[in-house]
């Protein structure tokens, strides 16, 4: 099995389209890939000055591109979640200034002063992840997952720390080991980033930092020909799920639910109008991320509900 690992001489801060690729993998080719942490695995200590560490927009680092070949423009790329393994007995999150759900920002502008800067280590046991040994709570479940995946836009370069129709920084917990992801292909090769790894992270990631962990994954890609999906789509054995991301957040929800309606009745045969009010009725919302460049969110629609098809 290939093993694809990044090239720590230049390890990509956009996602884009003018990087050469560093792996090619083909059409049904399961294959591993290593991913640093968010902060490139140099957070090691609660006293580490941030200050020194970050800057920005060099946080991030994904690895890619990935070459998937015979993938051209008008294609989409189906990326399934094989398995993620963690190499490190610990989780790194952290309190940034200015950055954040509940803070003053750079998008945000208050006149208070930034938060001061806290780092956490949380050991990751067999038991689960340590928050804090000195709170006095239950271990939080390891539920591993990709905070950054996605294909090159035809002609932007768009950091890592924001998402859009391409993917990148979702943060969705839902791409997730069991779940396959959609992405367009706007270039040939599609060029697929895959990075930002976390172990856990709440619904809207909050203060803009998850359980950051390097991974070890196992994917299988694959490429659907001639037909493009509009935007980011996750599947599993229970949901379809659209994904948005833009600003102002209900925007975000607007794009999901505008895709996930529309890819019921192009794809399931149920009318425009009624699975807009069938969603109304059943479908489920995720909000992945209000902290970012862009906001993300999943609505979710359950597959038990979805007509048979003859």
């Amino acid at each position: 099995m290939q093993h694809i690992v990044p090239d720590l001489t230049r390890l990509p801060y956009v996602i884009g389209p003018y990087e050469e690729p560093i792996a090619t993998v083909q059409p049904g080719e399961t294959f591993q890939i290593t991913t640093l942490d968010a902060f490139g695995d140099k957070i090691d200590s609660p006293d580490v000055d941030l200050a020194k560490v970050i800057t920005v927009p060099y946080v991030n680092p994904c690895t890619g591109p990935i070459y998937v070949a015979g993938a051209e423009p008008g294609d989409t790329l189906t990326v399934r979640i094989d398995g993620i393994e963690l190499p490190r007995d610990y989780a790194v999150s952290c309190i940034i200034p200015e950055f954040g759900g509940v803070c003053g920002t750079v998008f945000t502008r208050v006149l208070n002063a930034p938060l001061e800067q806290r780092v956490l280590i949380h050991r990751i046991t067999a038991a689960g992840m340590i928050h804090d040994a000195a709170l006095d709570i239950p271990p939080i479940p390891v539920e591993a997952f990709y905070g950054t995946m996605g294909t090159s836009p035809a002609i932007e370069a768009i950091s890592t720390l924001s998402a859009g129709f391409h993917g990148g920084n979702m943060d969705a917990a839902d791409v997730c080991p069991g779940n396959t992801v959609y992405f367009p292909v706007q270039v040939p090769g599609a060029l697929l980033f895959v990075g930002d790894g976390h172990a856990a992270q709440g619904d809207g990631e909050v203060c803009g930092v998850a359980a950051e962990v390097p991974t070890l994954g196992t994917l299988t890609v694959d490429v659907i020909k001639g037909r493009s999906v509009p935007n980011p789509r996750i599947e599993n054995d229970e949901f379809i799920m659209s994904l948005g991301s833009a600003r102002p957040l209900e925007d975000a929800g607007r794009m999901a639910f505008y895709d996930l309606v529309t890819w019921l009745e192009s794809d399931y045969g149920i009318e425009r109008i009624a699975g807009y009010q069938l969603c109304s009725q059943v479908a489920k919302v995720r909000l992945a991320n209000f902290v970012d460049v862009l906001y993300s969110i999943v609505a979710k629609f359950p597959k038990r509900y979805l007509p048979a098809i003859r």
